[in-house]
């Protein structure tokens, strides 16, 4: 078994968790950019923490980034910056495990970003299972209430969101895994926590200066709730670290198919924390997307 495999499993989970978090700063506490501004506030120090701490550990030095890093760096950190944003303000129209599916286009759409990007093929294989979850996604267009979707029901509000995040977080996957393999020298992990802080760091200066002029006083709320923010920015360096592990052992599309796990996760996390009842047509899809799931790994 590849060592990206349980990379993009641990990835897949912690990313879950911080939704989770992320979900109730939305609905009690911050607006969509607050608390997508807490995810990369905290982050940022705590990759430079763990930079420092390994360069001391291993007496490496740093990594060389070149213009190339840069740029893949900051296409991805404004994809993902305004992804993170719009599945934020998802949650507010889908439930919990209905909103994270919504996101999964992403895996569609990052064999084409890959194609695109960096000339990066999928097999026709890959294709057929990718186009199966893809199926599912449809199942999900429809808004509550209605038993099938219809090609109208996915311009919808919640639709939009969600295949707007997963294009988005599609480009910063590709993006990353783009700068990663840009990078020369040092160990793996040294080169991943270098590109973690770089592309929080530009996320937090960003985010922290949309806040300062449009949203006056969310920056203080941030921090003023620093007990759940900070789980919010720890999760999210975690799953970070790992998923940028992965892109560098693998391509992107390969990597987003396998965190498709993370479903599994949301709708465990839906059906007990959030106590969400899912209907017939929502278990369906979630089945298609599943199945997605594990034909890519057999063939794969």
């Amino acid at each position: 078994m590849g060592l990206w495999i349980p990379i993009t499993i641990f990835a897949a989970f912690v990313q879950n968790l911080r939704f989770m978090l992320q979900k109730h700063l939305k609905a009690t506490r911050l607006s969509s950019a607050g608390a997508t501004f807490a995810r990369s506030v905290f982050a940022a120090p705590m990759a430079l923490v763990l930079l420092a701490a390994l360069l001391l550990a291993t007496g490496q030095g740093l990594p060389r980034p070149d213009l190339r890093f840069a740029g893949f760096a900051a296409l991805g950190a404004v994809a993902q910056l305004l992804a993170t944003v719009a599945m934020v303000a998802l949650f507010a129209e889908r439930n919990f495990a209905t909103g994270i599916t919504f996101k999964k286009t992403e895996v569609l759409l990052a064999g084409l970003a890959g194609w695109v990007i960096l000339g990066e093929a999928i097999a026709q294989s890959g294709w057929v299972a990718i186009l199966i979850g893809f199926a599912g996604l449809v199942l999900l267009s429809a808004p509550p209430g209605e038993a099938l979707a219809r090609l109208s029901s996915i311009r919808n509000r919640a639709s939009f969101l969600g295949l707007s995040a997963g294009l988005l977080f599609a480009i910063s996957a590709v993006s990353f895994r783009g700068a990663l393999i840009s990078l020369d020298g040092s160990l793996l992990i040294i080169r991943v926590v270098l590109a973690v802080f770089c592309v929080t760091a530009l996320q937090s200066l960003i985010l922290g200066l949309w806040l300062g002029l449009r949203e006056a006083g969310e920056i203080g709320r941030v921090f003023r709730h620093w007990r759940i923010t900070s789980l919010v920015g720890l999760t999210s360096v975690l799953g970070t670290i790992a998923w940028f592990a992965a892109f560098s052992l693998q391509t992107a599309a390969y990597v987003k198919a396998l965190g498709q796990i993370e479903l599994l996760f949301s709708f465990i996390a839906g059906a007990f924390w959030f106590r969400e009842r899912h209907s017939r047509r929502e278990l369906l899809a979630m089945g298609l997307i599943v199945a997605s799931i594990l034909l890519l790994i057999l063939l794969h």
